[in-house]
């Protein structure tokens, strides 16, 4: 396939999906990275291995699918033209997202409560990189809802049609991937002891 054919709006597509899927890679490898380190580090003689994830986790798991299944219904509302069914699904997608965010420190909340810190002398390095790989999602799911807001702006002032609409499509995959992301950590923390 020949980059440089196409008319401008198509090579402007193209560039900015390639700089998603750039930006989803690097995280990626940011993420197997810390799962690497996880893994290499439960071999140490300070491991605790009976940690249990706190149940908000698994709340907040369920929480971010369905705000996914919510930004899917907003995508295939606005290219079928049908807008403000489109709107009113990315704002339920906005609210579940600050509801995964408020049950994610509800988790740590709990662990903190069960005598588990991020950093001390009554923390671990497994707690640590529970505490470490979780904030970091949360960090990526406030980028996420910050898009979102801009998919929101774009979409009040009429900027997306059934022809054009790939803002809420960058927008979506993005979240789609904070989505796989998170399922794919929960249960490497729960089955990785």
């Amino acid at each position: 396939m020949d980059l440089t054919q196409g008319t401008e709006v198509e090579k402007n597509a193209r560039a900015k999906k390639m700089m998603l899927w750039f930006g989803i890679v690097s995280l990626l490898m940011g993420f197997a990275g810390w799962t690497s380190a996880y893994i290499v580090s439960s071999s140490r003689e300070d491991w605790s291995s009976d940690i249990l994830l706190p149940n908000s986790f698994l709340y907040s798991t369920v929480v971010i699918i369905i705000s996914s299944f919510c930004y899917m219904l907003a995508k295939n509302a606005i290219k079928d033209g049908e807008n403000a069914k489109g709107t009113k699904w990315l704002w339920v997608t906005l609210g579940l997202g600050v509801l995964f965010v408020v049950l994610q420190f509800s988790g740590f909340s709990q662990m903190v409560a069960d005598g588990y810190y991020f950093t001390g002398p009554t923390s671990s390095i497994k707690v640590s990189y529970i505490f470490l790989i979780a904030m970091v999602h949360i960090v990526h799911v406030v980028a996420g809802m910050i898009s979102l807001l801009v998919v929101l702006y774009n979409q009040n002032k009429g900027k997306y049609s059934t022809e054009n609409y790939l803002g809420v499509t960058l927008g979506a995959t993005f979240w789609h991937f904070l989505d796989l992301l998170w399922i794919y950590l929960v249960l490497f923390m729960f089955f990785v002891k």
